[in-house]
């Protein structure tokens, strides 16, 4: 057995940080600003511990372009490096020099110190022929000057540099000279560094001094350094520091033009994981395609990813706001997610932390929570429908609408229909309905039978219903329209016929004749003398199956293809049918009853619609 250390061929590394170790090539300037931010902490830490001599000065990162040079410069006025630290943490990939200082100074909060992996500073060669860094150490020993061109080559040698700190110098390749733009520049430190706790500041800006006057007694203008970051956003501070205007005001930091979030949830946990945020609930349309990527996660203030469905369920993703944490495991261009049980932990929680603050504001002011409902049950459904746990802790407050505006918690509702809506098989039915006004006579004649009548109008609806008749088995759910109101809710008393069995045969035999139609099935049935004389229902299961197919579920896709299958019931017991039998223009009347029913479920369209518009005319006509 031989046994030995694996070697790496140093010239090989640059061209794969170049090309491999980044998913994107910008990263570059938020990893050479984190690394400002790190020297610019570990200087705060120092100075708090009595290392440092003197004042700290003004702590600020400074970004700054040179056309003619064609340089990028990174400044900053931390801790800056000597020689030999040039020579160890510069010259020696993936050696971290914030790990080694998080281990020398016990009491460092990793929480505050960026840097990890001990590679983000060469992705400055992603964009740069030729990099170089002036540094002066608060040891204030000579300044160092290294300079390198992307090989394994370096020159390293003492340089003169007054002020404290590290600028690092970045020579723009040609096929990178977008970066230096001011308006590209810009646009990446708003995007990865408008939350790092240390003040950046790029270009100037103009603002008005109102101290001093023009010649017109107007402010002049004064040009002060464009600061893009805040340094404190409302998600680092602690619940008890803000109001609601902070929080609003923050929204509004994140979402310039949005409408006003519903409400919002601050996490703000530091075991068993650190865990900051602040999540926002928007305002929800029950019809249009939901907006994702809404939701930033951040690792010490540093933006990370706005695809974050692997740190939180997918339902959660339609919510809005930011998570930081440190300890969400990252790969090393900390661009994306790495499997890790505390991912799993750190879902769990958020998903808690959500139904516990929904539960809170349904206990705390039911009616305003009612009033919201119709942006928060798109959301809530979605996440029964995603999520066990979710499910099981939004059973306290999911609502259920009724026709009239009444709002019923699971319990609630079952307690309100198992008396009235129990069928002949011990089941409870819950009636709905997706177009309101559409089935309104539907909904009526379930209201003549003191039955409640849920909406359920959103796209989401549907498998809503699915799901919950999976759970709850002693609970389905049947659409207003499905049948005739005694078949909905089928009883053991069943009302009898006036007509005999020849009788309805030859009822069934006219309307069939005279609607000849194969997608349509007549039924002679026994209701109640004041219901509808006709009356078109669609099969519960088939129409659900072909709602499922619109929705795009593949394995209902053939059902979209099938052509609808209506049911005709004919009511024995209305005086209008049983005189069919005793008229001679019996075709006629069928013609009209049959007209009069596709009118109420809105399917009387086109030249039908026409004709009957124009019968109904000429027989007022005559009857005048």
């Amino acid at each position: 057995m031989e046994k030995g250390n694996i070697s790496v061929s140093t010239e090989n590394i640059f061209p794969i940080i170049k090309k491999f170790l980044y998913s994107e090539q910008e990263i570059f300037l938020r990893e050479l600003v984190s690394n400002a931010v790190d020297a610019t902490t570990k200087l705060k830490r120092l100075a708090a511990m009595g290392e440092v001599k003197g004042e700290l000065g003004d702590l600020f990162i400074e970004i700054s372009i040179n056309k003619e040079t064609k340089t990028l410069t990174i400044s900053d006025r931390g801790i800056g490096m000597t020689t030999d630290e040039v020579k160890r943490y510069i010259n020696t990939i993936a050696l971290s020099s914030a790990e080694e200082f998080i281990k020398k100074f016990e009491g460092t909060d990793k929480a505050n110190i960026i840097g990890h992996f001990g590679l983000g500073f060469y992705s400055a060669f992603m964009v740069a022929d030729k990099v170089e860094i002036f540094s002066k150490s608060y040891k204030d020993e000579a300044a160092a000057h290294w300079a390198c061109t992307g090989s394994t080559e370096f020159e390293l040698q003492a340089t003169e540099k007054e002020i404290r700190g590290t600028d690092i110098v970045l020579h723009i390749s040609e096929e990178a000279k977008e970066y230096l733009e001011e308006q590209k520049i810009h646009s990446m430190l708003e995007k990865y560094c408008r939350f790092l706790p240390v003040e950046i500041r790029f270009g100037t800006k103009e603002v008005e001094n109102e101290e001093v006057k023009d010649a017109e007694g107007k402010p002049t203008k004064t040009a002060v350094p464009d600061v893009i970051n805040n340094t404190t956003p409302a998600y680092v501070k602690s619940p008890s520091e803000l109001k609601d205007e902070n929080y609003t005001q923050f929204y509004n930091e994140l979402y310039p033009f949005s409408e006003p979030p519903l409400f919002w949830i601050h996490i703000n946990t530091d075991f068993p994981f650190n865990l900051k945020g602040i999540l926002y609930f928007p305002k929800f349309k029950p019809n249009v395609e939901l907006n994702r990527n809404k939701i930033h996660l951040y690792c010490n203030q540093v933006f990370v990813t706005d695809s974050v469905e692997q740190i939180v369920p997918e339902f959660l993703t339609l919510l809005q706001g930011v998570i930081d944490s440190p300890d969400i495991p990252l790969n090393v261009s900390r661009s994306y997610l790495q499997g890790d049980p505390n991912v799993k932990k750190i879902s769990q929680h958020i998903v808690k932390k959500v139904a516990d603050k929904l539960y809170e504001i349904f206990k705390q002011d039911r009616a305003a929570f009612q009033a919201k409902w119709e942006s928060l049950g798109v959301f809530a459904k979605y996440g029964m429908l995603s999520d066990e746990k979710f499910y099981e802790a939004a059973q306290k407050f999911c609502l259920y609408q009724n026709t009239e505006g009444e709002f019923f918690t699971f319990d609630e509702l079952k307690e309100k229909t198992s008396a009235t809506q129990k069928d002949k098989n011990g089941k409870i039915v819950w009636l709905y309905t997706t177009d309101r006004d559409g089935q309104d006579s539907y909904i009526q004649s379930a209201k003549n039978h003191n039955y409640q009548v849920l909406q359920f109008d959103t796209l989401i609806d549907q498998h809503f219903i699915q799901h919950l008749e999976y759970k709850q088995s002693d609970v389905v759910f049947k659409r207003v329209d499905a049948d005739t109101v005694d078949k909905l809710i089928e009883k053991e008393n069943e009302l009898q016929s006036v007509l005999s069995k020849e009788e309805e045969e030859k009822v069934k035999s006219i309307f069939t004749e005279t609607i000849n139609d194969k997608k349509v099935t007549v039924e002679v049935k026994a209701l109640s003398p004041d219901e509808l004389p006709v009356q078109i229902t669609r099969s519960e299961f088939m129409r659900r199956m072909a709602d499922m197919s619109k929705l795009g579920g593949n394995q209902f896709a053939f059902m979209g293809e099938m052509p609808e299958q209506l049911n005709v019931i004919v009511n024995a017991n209305h005086n209008s049918v049983s005189g069919i039998l005793k008229t001679e223009n019996a075709t006629e009347k069928v013609k009209r009853l049959y007209d009069l029913a596709l009118l109420a479920q809105g399917m009387l369209k086109g030249k039908a619609l026409t004709d009957f518009i124009q019968r109904s005319v000429k027989e007022l006509s005559v009857a005048e």
